[in-house]
């Protein structure tokens, strides 16, 4: 569960950094997507809301929690 979180952070911290390339941040955004879990689904909803990054990215962040719901989790 550790290595989860530890991944969620790193991930996290990639799809924020503004020094990297767009597509960089938004497969960080789909990995993080994929976990699938609660913890992803806030981190994803956080990641919608930081105007910092793209519109696109905020809508891509979107989407991957809204998928998260869906499946229940």
């Amino acid at each position: 569960m550790a290595e989860k979180q530890d991944e969620l952070k790193k991930l996290v911290t990639v799809a924020t950094d503004s020094e990297l390339s767009s597509k960089l941040r938004t497969q960080a955004i789909e990995l993080i997507g994929h976990i699938n879990s609660h913890e992803a689904l806030l981190e994803l909803l956080a990641l919608a809301a930081n105007e910092k990054l793209t519109k696109k990215e905020r809508e891509h962040a979107l989407k991957y929690a809204r998928d998260i719901v869906r499946a229940g989790r």
